[in-house]
């Protein structure tokens, strides 16, 4: 005891209420500790602060009017859609609606990606065989997907498979024994993200699906021949021996011209018989003039005016005979050259494409010599099936393409036989094609399409916005962030117009001209996928 005095008056009065002081001060802090813990239990809590973010988001559409009251509930809601959607423990993405939460995935599933959720409240599990679930999907071309659900296992699993590409906005609606809820879900798997300026700079262009008129087109193919009507087989019609070749093959050739001169002795005969036909008319003309003169001074008597009028008529007629063999043969008269000379000319403008004399060859009066055609029209011959005969009409208008090179012209159908091959089991046809620059060479194969019908269809695009990725023929829809790839189903076609018969809308917006740009930007950029 006295030692406990001695303490206290060593210590003295004021260094005891300093540690008064400094335990009052830790006894305070420790009741403020206290105080601050929890007085429910965590998963009430949480259920009330989820009601709280349910209304948060309810009030004025996420931002709205009422942010002064529910400040906490704003906060929430920018977190919620500025930031990474948050991913559950199956690696979707969860989605909360207060207490309420449903995990999406697209999971592939017997080689086909499905959509499977997983249902909580409060952090505990919900059976998935007491709710019903239904998704409602809508694709960028406006086309409308509706989801049902099979209980499978712990998850609810959609009945029918999630088409690609996974490119979508909609809502998976889930009713409880109690209550429904909505949730907004969206995915944007395989986007192309071009900006207006890459857009123009990449000279893609950008059109809207709509109506339009689709000829439907009959190809058959078939082969470029002469026209017969502007082909001639050249023949001398005399025998001789050739002196002269002037014509070349593959030359062009005026009407008249010189191909070949010819020395033949029955042209020399002919001009000899003219010859001598002409002066016995000279000397029938002279008789006639005199005889006449002595009868009108009435010395002759008029019957030997009248003979020699008869013998005038002749030699005129002998002269004419004369003369019309030689026109026969295609030869003149000769006049102060060499009788035996015959000049074989061209009988039209044309081309020599065959020739078959050369200098010093005896010839025969029916050898062919040269084969001459006008080039500057040919026939496309096709032969037609009889089921496609009442489209084969003479007067149809045809387009003819070449399989060798990109060149197309146009013709009109100018014969359709009457007969049906016993082996083809088709009819002949021909196209008469103007060939003005002589592109069209007889023996080219080409395909003859002819319009078959014209049919006005709803929805259309241009024949270049068709492209084919994995297989699939797609169209790249237009998006605020670029394009968005979307199979399509085609239908008929006339090669400028494709009818779109699945899987676009009229009025949809999609890159016409130089889409094979945003398909090869598409192949550059990483699709992501979630399943």
């Amino acid at each position: 005891m006295n030692t406990n005095n001695r303490l206290v008056d060593k210590l003295g009065k004021k260094q005891l209420i300093a540690i008064a002081v400094v335990l009052l001060l830790g006894a305070v802090g420790a009741v403020a500790i206290l105080g601050s813990s929890p007085s429910k239990p965590a998963a009430e809590e949480g259920h009330g602060h989820g009601h709280d973010e349910a209304k948060g988001h309810a009030d004025g559409e996420h931002h709205g009017a009422a942010k002064g009251e529910h400040g906490h509930a704003d906060e929430h809601a920018d977190s919620e859609h500025h930031e990474e959607a948050a991913k559950g423990p199956n690696g979707g993405t969860l989605l909360t609606e207060g207490d309420f939460a449903v995990e999406v995935l697209l999971a592939e599933q017997g080689g086909e990606p499905r959509m499977k959720l997983w249902l909580s409240r409060g952090g505990k599990p919900v059976a998935p065989g007491s709710v019903k679930a239904l998704a409602e999907l809508t694709r960028p071309g406006g086309d409308v997907e509706k989801l049902a659900f099979a209980v499978e296992k712990d998850a609810l699993v959609s009945t029918q498979p999630v088409a690609e590409p996974h490119l979508f906005t909609g809502t998976i609606e889930v009713q409880t024994a109690k209550e429904p809820f909505l949730f907004p879900f969206n995915q944007s798997e395989g986007i192309v993200a071009m900006t207006d300026a890459q857009i123009q700079s990449s000279g893609v262009g950008i059109d809207s699906a709509g109506p339009a008129v689709i000829r439907s087109a009959l190809q058959l193919p078939g082969e470029i021949r002469f026209n017969d009507d502007r082909t001639a087989h050249v023949v001398p019609r005399v025998s001789g021996v050739v002196e002269s070749v002037p014509a070349n093959l593959g030359q062009a050739v005026k009407k008249g011209q010189v191909l070949a001169v010819i020395s033949s002795p029955a042209v020399a005969e002919q001009r000899s018989e003219l010859r001598a036909a002409q002066k016995r008319l000279e000397l029938a003309r002279t008789t006639h003039d005199r005889e006449k003169r002595l009868w009108e001074e009435k010395i002759s008597p008029e019957q030997d005016v009248l003979q020699a009028r008869q013998a005038l008529r002749e030699a005129e007629i002998a002269v004419d005979n004369a003369q019309q063999k030689l026109q026969a043969i295609g030869a003149g008269t000769g006049g102060s050259g060499t009788l035996n000379r015959f000049e074989l000319r061209a009988p039209f403008d044309g081309v020599v494409v065959e020739k078959h004399v050369a200098l010093g060859e005896q010839v025969k009066e029916d050898t062919n010599v040269f084969t001459l055609s006008d080039l500057r029209t040919v026939w496309a011959q096709i032969n037609v099936p009889a089921k496609d005969l009442d489209v084969v009409q003479v007067g149809s208008k045809a387009t003819v393409r070449s399989t060798a090179f990109e060149q197309s012209a146009s013709g009109t159908v100018a014969y359709v036989g009457s007969l049906i091959g016993e082996q083809t089991r088709t009819a002949q046809a021909r196209v008469t094609v103007d060939n003005p620059k002589l592109a069209w060479r007889p023996g080219l194969f080409v395909t003859v399409e002819l319009t078959a019908e014209e049919t006005q269809l709803p929805v259309t695009v241009a024949a270049d916005a068709i492209q084919t990725m994995d297989d699939k023929q797609v169209i790249f829809l237009r998006t605020p962030q670029g394009f968005a790839p979307q199979p399509v189903q085609v239908g008929r076609s006339d090669g400028k117009r494709v009818e779109i018969v699945k899987g676009l809308k009229a009025g949809t917006k999609y890159a016409s001209t130089g889409s094979f740009v945003v398909k090869s930007e598409a192949g550059k950029s990483s699709a992501t996928h979630t399943h």
